[in-house]
């Protein structure tokens, strides 16, 4: 058996020239639809580089296989929760609980504080249930369709609901990175939690008062007819009352409860194919074929609602673009983003290539403040080259943990810090999950709406000041050192 080499820097480095060239090229020659198939194929040829120096370095074909597939295996959950989030969106755009959210969003939320109520209320949701993925293919789309209504920039509102969900999933003792990054740190969730807050609520107050100035001085394009007008559509297409809230209501008491978040958006979806039957006959009855009876008709139309989604034509391009989409077909093109993007993160691990990059930081971060810097890099990095936001604080948070020992910070600063470069920067990547995801729900490219995400550009940069002024980094007190 051939005996394993540890990489060179020269071969961690040619993976990562090959990605992001490859990726570089796709943006500039499909542009917005580079994620359907271009960054794939990206993706692809970095793995097939990463195997190529895999196997000069003494691994077989097998063992890095292997590691694809472990790769992908990964991903399976994230995978199964995107088919039904499609599956959800499309039950519920039939039956009128995306359009009732938007036809009462039109009616309550003034124009100059959208962008600041959206972000809000995507925090409160997403603290309430621990899920950032969830609060944006509900509440997120939603709101989307109510900027549109209220004539205002899609993509600002995208970065306002990407900040308010992330902001409240990082601090929800309900969500998974949050327990996460203190499982992987050796530190208590709710020390970890309140640590956060140092960095996490100035950062969030910061981007409200952004969206607050953005608000005020926003160029709203829409009058009061044009809202009349949707508001016309919604009703006439629609039975809407606020019984169509239910099936939500009954995703987020799930949610509340801890139930998993596969269960619980299958269970969200079923709920929404239900009441499309039982509250919007009229709209059912206009898109089946009567020559099959009713019942086949509603049953077929629900059906084909959870795989294609669901369409509707309103006589008004953009509104039938509102409030049509979802099904598990939509997310097909993202679940292939991810497998892809696993697998190159797998092989990068796998043989040493990702470490290759710690140890080269490691000698150059000689204080408290370079290597909180370089653990929120590494944690970027790894979003950017593994493409998930768990690789992206397991695999950095393993390498750092005995340095932060070392060093006599306590495990709360790791963690911490696992969560303000890890978690909070992965919606921002088109090809990490959390991207590919966003992306497929809010129908936004990560690109676009990334500069407007105030809260997830503006909490690592904070943690780097606070890092190198010494604001709460906490010591180990010596007889403590042993149990840190």
């Amino acid at each position: 058996m051939k005996q394993q080499k540890v990489p060179s820097l020269l071969d961690a480095l040619t993976p990562i020239v090959v990605l992001v060239s490859l990726l570089g090229a796709a943006v500039y020659l499909y542009g917005d639809n580079s994620s359907s198939g271009p960054n794939q194929i990206a993706l692809l040829f970095a793995t097939f580089t990463a195997a190529l120096v895999g196997l000069k370095n003494g691994y077989t074909w097998k063992t890095l296989e292997e590691a694809m597939i472990k790769g992908i295996t990964i991903s399976l959950g994230a995978i199964l929760i995107l088919l039904m989030v499609g599956a959800l969106i499309g039950t519920w755009l039939l039956s009128g609980t995306v359009p009732t959210l938007i036809y009462y969003g039109l009616q309550i939320i003034n124009p100059s504080w959208f962008y600041a109520a959206s972000c809000l209320i995507c925090g409160i949701v997403a603290m309430s249930i621990g899920s950032s993925w969830t609060t944006a293919a509900t509440i997120g789309v939603a709101l989307l369709g109510v900027a549109t209504g209220l004539g205002l920039d899609q993509v600002v509102t995208a970065g306002a609901v990407i900040s308010g969900a992330y902001f409240g999933d990082k601090l929800s003792p309900l969500s998974e990175t949050t327990n996460l990054a203190p499982a992987v740190a050796g530190a208590d969730l709710f020390e970890h939690i309140h640590h956060m807050l140092w960095t996490t609520v100035p950062s969030f107050v910061i981007a409200l008062i952004i969206f607050i100035f953005m608000g005020f001085n926003a160029d709203v394009s829409a009058d009061v007819g044009r809202i009349d007008e949707i508001v016309g559509i919604l009703q006439g297409h629609f039975n809407i009352n606020l019984l169509m809230l239910v099936p939500l209501l009954v995703l987020l008491v799930l949610a509340f409860k801890k139930m998993p978040a596969f269960p619980a958006i299958s269970i969200g979806a079923v709920v929404g194919a239900i009441w499309a039957i039982l509250f919007q006959g009229e709209l059912l009855q206009s898109q089946i074929d009567a020559s099959q009876g009713e019942l086949i008709g509603y049953f077929k139309l629900v059906w084909a609602t959870f795989y294609e989604g669901f369409n509707i034509s309103t006589g008004d391009g953009k509104m039938d673009d509102l409030l049509s989409g979802g099904g598990m077909a939509s997310m097909l093109t993202t679940t292939w983003l991810i497998m892809t993007a696993l697998m190159f993160g797998a092989i990068m691990e796998k043989t040493g290539l990702l470490e290759i990059f710690v140890r080269s930081i490691l000698k150059i971060a000689k204080s408290t403040g370079s290597l909180i810097a370089s653990t929120i890099a590494t944690c970027i990095g790894t979003n950017v080259v593994a493409a998930d936001q768990y690789i992206a604080i397991v695999v950095p948070g393993r390498m750092f943990k005995d340095e932060y020992k070392k060093r006599g910070l306590r495990s709360v600063n790791l963690s911490r810090t696992l969560e303000d470069g890890g978690t909070i920067t992965s919606p921002l990547i088109p090809w990490n999950t959390c991207g590919a995801y966003m992306q497929s729900v809010l129908l936004i490219n990560p690109f676009d709406y990334a500069m407007y995400a105030f809260f997830n550009l503006i909490n690592p940069l904070l943690a780097v000041i606070y890092a190198y002024l010494g604001v709460k980094i906490l010591r180990i007190k010596p007889k403590n050192l042993e149990q840190a």
